[in-house]
């Protein structure tokens, strides 16, 4: 049972990169075939996928902060069921997550200064913040 569960895994897995490659070398055109080409595609990427980074960020926190208050609730109910640090620690771990996309842009800055602009994510946005 678990050779077939394996076997299927692999086998998913294949297809979709097969299906994956497909889509992005459908995406090329002439201007594209080359290496400089298919480089800059790469590069456009990065902006979409610092968004969908940030984006799950910020999902990823309010659903831990969700999630610790319905325990904060079952706890109130129930204290001997659900340890108070259980809520204490979702409501942490939320909290880390909802912080983390303000640290990017600190930290681009520690790092590599003002200057630094190569790759650079713009269009993204923290709460409050005009995006760029």
């Amino acid at each position: 049972m678990k050779l077939k569960t394996k076997t299927l895994l692999t086998l998913v897995v294949v297809m979709i990169g097969l299906f994956g490659s497909n889509f992005a070398l459908a995406a090329l055109d002439d201007s594209t075939l080359t290496l400089g080409g298919v480089a800059a595609k790469i590069i456009e990427s990065f902006d979409n996928v610092a968004k969908f980074i940030t984006a799950s960020f910020y999902l990823l926190g309010t659903g831990f902060i969700g999630s610790a208050i319905f325990k904060f609730r079952a706890h109130k109910d129930n204290p001997t069921q659900i340890p108070v640090g259980t809520p204490i620690a979702l409501t942490f771990i939320g909290a880390a997550f909802l912080y983390t996309p303000s640290l990017f842009g600190t930290a681009g800055m520690t790092m590599f200064g003002t200057t630094a602009d190569a790759a650079g994510v713009s269009g993204t946005s923290t709460f409050g913040q005009p995006s760029e």
